[in-house]
């Protein structure tokens, strides 16, 4: 399908601070994209570059093949994390004015916004105040303001603060639901678990470097070290453990005497899960045999780390 957006080498320094550097990432239509990295890294620089809120040093953005411009505007939905709305005015008026300002007629709008607003439930919201609203009834309103235009490419940045966990689960169902419609999603947020839930592709950004980018699948299978959680019962570990350190590293033992069962947790470094699994069966019953897949937290904080 290729891709919707493309960020080539982008440079962009803010006096002696370089906020990115060099930084290139490719999104892919339809999916869900994870941009991650610390408080610092430059996702917002990223962000408000592809919003043409400021413009690169050097380097370009593409979006559906074309250099991005003014004119794209209309095609980018984009919700802060710092929320903008005006406080005093009235929800239906204020959806209405941001509505034509991407675009829409004040009929198309209309239509959308009875759709979103019927659709999360929140159709005696029109003539309320925003300072009337809480901080996630207000992040709903946000919400549909982003999307009700239907542009090619969603961003959110941190789109679940605020949100308690019944509404954080309203609106992830809502962001599967537009990918399944075909819209393209750039998903910034420190809920490493949501990452989890939700993404195709994932980039991680820090100190303004791209370190990862890929599909989640294949980042996690990259960052896999041959390391394998195992049970099993033996009527003498002692043995057990003598046979397993011969050849593979142990890095986690759990021991429950009841049952004479032991949890390990083994790096296989150059052998196979085959010769590991052989050692084990000479000398008891396996219980369990897992491969250890390294969560998006765990690559994370490696990355970040090292």
């Amino acid at each position: 399908m290729g891709n919707i957006l493309e960020v080539k080498n982008v440079v962009k320094k803010y006096g002696d601070y370089v906020a990115l550097n060099g930084v290139s990432l490719s999104v892919p239509k339809g999916s869900i994209y994870g941009l991650l990295g610390p408080n610092g890294a430059g996702k917002t620089s990223l962000i408000r570059i592809i919003n043409q809120i400021t413009m690169p040093d050097s380097g370009e953005v593409i979006l559906d093949g074309e250099k991005l411009s003014p004119k794209h505007v209309q095609h980018i939905g984009y919700l802060p994390e710092e929320r903008g709305l005006y406080k005093t005015m009235k929800v239906g008026e204020q959806c209405l004015y941001l509505a034509q300002m991407k675009g829409l007629s004040k009929a198309e709008a209309k239509i959308q916004l009875e759709y979103w607003f019927d659709r999360l439930e929140i159709q005696g919201w029109w003539n309320k105040k925003i300072q009337e609203l809480s901080k996630g009834m207000a992040q709903k309103i946000q919400f549909v303001v982003c999307v009700l235009h239907k542009p090619k490419l969603l961003i959110f940045d941190e789109p679940f603060s605020g949100f308690d966990p019944v509404n954080a689960n309203v609106i992830k169902d809502e962001i599967l639901e537009l990918k399944k419609q075909g819209s393209t999603i750039i998903f910034s947020t420190h809920r490493m678990e949501s990452v989890e839930e939700l993404c195709d592709d994932i980039a991680l950004i820090h100190e303004s470097n791209k370190l990862i980018e890929g599909k989640l699948d294949d980042v996690k299978r990259e960052h896999k070290k041959n390391s394998f959680e195992v049970g099993i019962l033996s009527d003498n570990i002692e043995g057990l453990m003598f046979d397993i350190t011969q050849k593979f590293k142990v890095s986690q033992t759990n021991f429950k005497s009841l049952n004479n069962e032991i949890k390990l947790e083994i790096q296989i470094g150059t052998a196979t899960p085959n010769e590991l699994l052989h050692v084990l069966t000479q000398r008891g019953q396996v219980t369990h045999f897992i491969e250890k897949i390294p969560s998006v937290n765990d690559i994370f904080i490696q990355t970040v780390t090292k």
